[in-house]
């Protein structure tokens, strides 16, 4: 029988993309650490997140200043969780949120520079990460950095998000009608995510997607998520990686939000 982890490395090398890898792989990281919430951030793609309260938070939580985890994995190139850099009492300090009372993250590496990091949380009850989830994401940032290197070296670019496609297009339409992260979140309804799937992959509420959504309907003037997908599709803001087949394979598909 093959071994979870194992199965998460099978994974990774069978993704194509970093979308793929956000669909197929990160599920499968955060449930084999009974994470809370879980994602995997390539640097290239943050400039998208233009809205000013989350520049606020990655100004933070990307400082080697301010955040002893981000210096950490700067300067050691290894996964690290807080407990290991600084006190609960401290910890709590620096990120109150309580669905990040245990905090580990992971590097991914190409061409000896910090491309990503993979981040899992926890809440208060639940068990704080130990040194085995540590070797453990270890592993899995090692097959991420092979991947990254990999992928990235492929002339066809492969490994860029379909996310560019809706940030590049000429005719401008949606940009102009709807925020960068409103995009992020048009582009995983289009891959077929649930709302709290959505939630775990952008790190933010459930219901945060859903009002994002209700949003999003009545700037592009339709009522369900398939002729939000469709009118993406038909103005080529995504290049159709994913159908609206995908909706039949979401748990919550019959929702219009």
């Amino acid at each position: 029988m093959i071994s979870p982890l194992k199965l998460i490395f099978e994974a990774i090398n069978q993704t194509r993309s970093q979308d793929e890898l956000q669909l197929q792989v990160v599920p499968k990281i955060g449930e084999y650490f009974a994470a809370k919430r879980y994602s995997i951030f390539f640097f290239e793609q943050l400039p998208l997140a233009a809205d000013k309260n989350l520049q606020k938070i990655l100004k933070i939580a990307l400082s080697i200043e301010h955040n002893p985890i981000a210096r950490y994995l700067v300067e050691r190139h290894a996964p690290v969780h807080e407990a290991l850099v600084m006190s609960p009492k401290a910890w709590k300090v620096l990120c109150p949120r309580p669905d990040h009372w245990h905090v580990m993250a992971g590097p991914i590496i190409n061409r000896h520079q910090l491309v990503g990091v993979v981040g899992c949380t926890r809440e208060k009850s639940m068990p704080t990460f130990d040194t085995q989830n540590l070797t453990d994401l270890s592993s899995i940032c090692l097959h991420l950095s092979v991947w990254a290197a990999t992928v990235n070296s492929q002339p066809n670019g492969t490994a860029k998000s379909q996310h560019y496609a809706f940030q590049s297009d000429a005719c401008g339409g949606l940009r102009q009608r709807l925020t960068p992260r409103e995009l992020q979140i048009a582009q995983l309804v289009a891959s077929g995510l649930t709302n709290a799937e959505i939630g775990n992959q952008l790190w933010i509420t459930e219901n945060s997607v859903k009002q994002a959504l209700k949003r999003m309907f009545r700037k592009l003037e339709v009522s369900s998520r398939a002729q939000m997908v469709a009118q993406l599709l038909a103005t080529k803001h995504y290049s159709g990686q994913a159908n609206l087949d995908s909706f039949s394979l979401a748990p919550n598909s019959t929702s219009n939000l």
